[in-house]
């Protein structure tokens, strides 16, 4: 699976990733065919538009659009398994309204070079979060 945003122009990968700006309620962004692979989704999907290119430009609910004002606050999530875990990287942003939840604590945390009971990081389990 390729990283967020799905585009062959940008260089990322999941340990060089980057800069991106996560947008926020009331921010408005300029829309150009370098940034629009990162923001599409967000405008298309979870902000309920239709986003048609073109060749003049891009059309947003049939109207030419060079800018978009963002109607909800996103966030990035980055799971705790760096190489192993499918998180914004890969999908991209979250809208407020996706997030039922809060991370508390770490419930198992695993040492790969370790073996049976010494791959066991005892001293991370149950571990609050900050």
């Amino acid at each position: 699976m390729s990283v967020f945003p799905h585009d062959n122009n940008k260089t990322w990968n999941v340990d060089n990733y980057g800069p991106i700006t996560i947008p926020k309620k009331g921010w408005t962004v300029k829309l150009d065919s370098t940034n629009m692979p990162v923001y599409e989704r967000a405008i298309r999907i979870y902000e309920g538009n239709k986003v048609e290119k073109t060749a003049g430009g891009w059309l947003i609910n049939g109207q030419k659009a060079n800018t978009y004002t963002f109607k909800m606050n996103y966030y990035w999530m980055m799971g705790d398994n760096r190489h192993n875990s499918l998180d914004s990287r890969y999908f991209g942003f979250v809208p407020e309204d996706h997030i039922v939840g809060k991370a508390l604590f770490i419930w198992m945390s695993f040492n790969d070079r370790g073996s049976f009971f010494s791959k066991i990081r005892w001293n991370r389990i149950f571990k609050g979060i900050n």
